[in-house]
C-alpha cells in the first residue's frame, strides 16, 4: 500500500503531522524503516511496529533536523509499550520454567532479558590502550576467581586504621590521582587536583619503600597479592580518597588483560559505583574485582571523603604465557616512546 494512502486512513492517533514528518526526511533506510514502522502501526500490528521502531531507533543517522524529535519520541513510545506488554507476557511464559530451576543461578539469563527489554544496556571492553580479545566482557568478575580477596578482607580493619593515620597529617600526603599533561575535558575538573588523591603503595611496578613503612600491616596484607607484574606500568596499589560532592566521570582503563580490585574502606551514605550498566555500593571491608575497560564512574554526594585501596591483579582468563608475553609488549611500546604517555598510564576509579 502506497505510504500516501496508508496515512489517509491512519488509525494510530490521527495525526497527520507525524507522517509529514517523516516524509520531510531525506531519502535514506532510516527514513525507510519509520515509514514501514508507521504504516505497521496505521494497521494495527502494534507489535510489528515497534520492532521495525526499534530497528529504527538503532540506526538514527548523526544529522537530523529539529522536527525530527516528534517522530523519535513517538517510535520510542511505541517500543517502550510494547516491551512492557513484552515483560508482562515473558514473566507469565516462563514461571513455570523459573520454577523447576528455583535452585539455579539465574543472574546472567535475568541481565539477558534485561538487556532483550531495554532495560539493560550493553557495554563492552574499550581499552585506551591494549585490548586483548576473546576475554569475557564482565563487569563485576565473581570473588570465587580471587580466593585471596578474604585475608584482604580480614585485614581491612588494621589497613583502615593505617590509612587514617596516614590522612592525619592533612591533604599534603596525597597525591593527585590525574596529573595528565594534556587532559581530556572530562578530567580538566579533577586534573592536578586532591579532590581525587591517592596515597602510593605500589607505583607502575615499582614498591614505595617509605609509604609501606608507614603503613606495615597493610605492606603484609599485600604480601599475598598476586600482582599484575606490567613493567613501568604495574601492579600498582594505592589509598585513593575522594573527596565530598566529587564525581569521577565514566572512562575506561587502559588494558583489559588486567582488572581492578577495590577495597572499600571508609564510606559514607550517598557513594557509588557502576561499571558498565550494573551498580553497587562499596560495602567496608569486601572487595570486589571489575573490569575497568568496561565504562565505569563513581561518585562521593556524600559531605565526607571516600576512602578505597585499588589494586591490579591479572585477568585469571589470560595464560601465563600471554602474560609474560603482555609483559613484553607494554615494556616495548614503553621504550619506543621513551616515557609513558597518559593513555598507556591511565586511571581507575
Amino acid at each position: 500500500m502506497p505510504f500516501q494512502q496508508v496515512r489517509q486512513g491512519m488509525a494510530y492517533g490521527d495525526d497527520p503531522d507525524l507522517g509529514q514528518l517523516i516524509e520531510a526526511l531525506p531519502p535514506s533506510g532510516f527514513r525507510n524503516l519509520l515509514e514501514a514502522g508507521w504504516r505497521f502501526e496505521s494497521d494495527g500490528e502494534s507489535r510489528t511496529a515497534a520492532a521495525v521502531y526499534r530497528t529504527a531507533l538503532q540506526a538514527i543517522p548523526q544529522f537530523l533536523p529539529p522536527s525530527t524529535r516528534a517522530v523519535l519520541e513517538h517510535a520510542k513510545g511505541a517500543v517502550d509499550a510494547n516491551d512492557r506488554a513484552l515483560e508482562t507476557f515473558l514473566q507469565e511464559s516462563l514461571a513455570a520454567v523459573r520454577a523447576r530451576h528455583g535452585n539455579a543461578r539465574l543472574d546472567r539469563f535475568d541481565k539477558c532479558v534485561d538487556t532483550l527489554l531495554r532495560k539493560r544496556r550493553v557495554y563492552r571492553p574499550s581499552p585506551s590502550f591494549l585490548y586483548f580479545p576473546e576475554l569475557p566482557p564482565v563487569e563485576f568478575y565473581d570473588r570465587a576467581d580471587f580466593p585471596w580477596l578474604d585475608a584482604l578482607d580480614a585485614a581491612a580493619d588494621d589497613i583502615r586504621a593505617e590509612l587514617i593515620e596516614v590522612l592525619a597529617d592533612g591533604p599534603e600526603v596525597l597525591e593527585p590521582y590525574m596529573a595528565e599533561k594534556v587532559p581530556q575535558t572530562r578530567w580538566q575538573e579533577l586534573n592536578n587536583s586532591r579532590r581525587w588523591g591517592v596515597f602510593y603503595l605500589w607505583r607502575a611496578g615499582t614498591p614505595n619503600a617509605e609509604n609501606l613503612a608507614r603503613c606495615p600491616k597493610t605492606a603484609a596484607a599485600l604480601e599475598a597479592w598476586p600482582k599484575c607484574d606490567l613493567l613501568r606500568t604495574g601492579p600498582t596499589a594505592v589509598f585513593s580518597i575522594l573527596e565530598a560532592r566529587t564525581r569521577i566521570p565514566p572512562h575506561v582503563g587502559v588494558n583489559n588483560a588486567r582488572l581492578i580490585v577495590h577495597l572499600p574502606l571508609v564510606v559514607p551514605p550517598g557513594c557509588g559505583f557502576r561499571v558498565g550498566s550494573e551498580q553497587r555500593s562499596w560495602e567496608p571491608g569486601k572487595a570486589f574485582v571489575f573490569d575497568d575497560t568496561i565504562e565505569h564512574e563513581a561518585w562521593n554526594d556524600s559531605d565526607e571523603p571516600r576512602a578505597v585501596m585499588i589494586l591490579d591483579t591479572w585477568n585469571p582468563h589470560v595464560t601465563p604465557a600471554e602474560r609474560e608475553l603482555v609483559t613484553a609488549l607494554t615494556a616495548g611500546v614503553g621504550e619506543f616512546y621513551g616515557a609513558l604517555p597518559d593513555y598507556i598510564a591511565g586511571s581507575s576509579a
